[in-house]
């Protein structure tokens, strides 16, 4: 059978290991396409992430449900699709707004997160505090407890 849409919902996905959502972008688009940049403090270097294009879905529509409890690697994913053009953004709310890497460190009994350095968006963006906003809100229902089948019910049936 033919895939006519593939619909990834990450609504309540907080995120995560970082470069799971660099792989997780991978899986969706071309050879060389900027997934996100990691900037450091001013005047250090900065890593960029990009898809290698090995067995990357290219083609097919892509819509990714989000809401604002989507988070971090999973706001990565989609940010980078977005920027791309290759994924259309789905919700009705702007993602939570987690644009910055950090580590834990061990603290007596407990921990400290540490920021080690914040990302940008492939077209630039600074999502931290902000969020993604999606680029459809659906017509019908799309809560938390709706499914996907749902959320893109009056989005999908245009194609």
């Amino acid at each position: 059978g033919r895939i006519d849409a593939i619909a990834v919902d990450i609504r309540g996905n907080v995120g995560g290991y970082m470069p799971a959502g660099v792989d997780a972008a991978k899986l969706f688009l071309p050879a060389r396409a900027h997934i996100i940049a990691e900037v450091g403090r001013p005047g250090s270097p900065f890593k960029t992430y990009d898809a290698e294009g090995i067995g990357a879905d290219t083609t097919v529509p892509l819509y990714l449900i989000v809401d604002r409890q989507t988070a971090s690697a999973a706001e990565i994913f989609a940010a980078s699709l977005q920027d791309n053009r290759r994924a259309s953004v789905v919700g009705v709310t702007n993602t939570f707004g987690k644009g910055r890497i950090q580590n834990v460190q061990p603290l007596g009994e407990g921990g400290v997160a540490v920021t080690r350095a914040r990302y940008i968006t492939p077209r630039g963006r600074d999502i931290h505090g902000v969020g993604i906003a999606p680029d459809r809100v659906p017509g019908g229902r799309c809560g938390t407890n709706d499914s996907a089948r749902a959320c893109l019910a009056d989005i999908v049936d245009e194609y």
